[in-house]
């Protein structure tokens, strides 16, 4: 089974889980960093569980933007998410994503609270004010 674990980062608590598979209900409300691609599959299972954040790999966004697809599909719901660049950190390693992660993309929502493509995940996570 892949990794689960809550770390802190600045005031916030976040959990890790290496597949978004793993989202549960008592996520609601947290930020989630998955080792996930954002497809339209993953943010299949991100809507099940209303998170502050969703946090994906790019996967190299691929054809019609399939590797981040879902992050539309969460800003149309309400929830926030952004994805991390393939290259920046391993897909399917959360803690990873946390760590090295440089954000690629923003949904609308994501993008509002400051996580922005460029920046350092953990940076984003650390002056989230949600």
């Amino acid at each position: 089974m892949a990794d689960r674990r809550t770390v802190t980062v600045g005031r916030h608590a976040v959990v890790l889980i290496d597949s978004v598979t793993q989202v549960i209900a008592d996520d609601a409300g947290a930020i989630v960093v998955t080792g996930s691609h954002g497809g339209a599959s993953a943010a299949g299972y991100a809507l099940s569980v209303d998170a502050a954040l969703y946090v994906f790999n790019d996967a190299g966004i691929g054809r019609d933007e399939a590797g981040v697809a879902g992050l539309a599909m969460l800003d149309e719901a309400g929830i926030a998410a952004c994805a991390v660049g393939h290259m920046s950190a391993r897909i399917g390693e959360a803690a990873d994503t946390l760590e090295r992660g440089t954000i690629s993309r923003a949904n609308g929502l994501a993008a509002a609270a400051g996580f922005l493509p460029g920046t350092a995940l953990r940076q984003a996570i650390a002056g989230f004010a949600a």
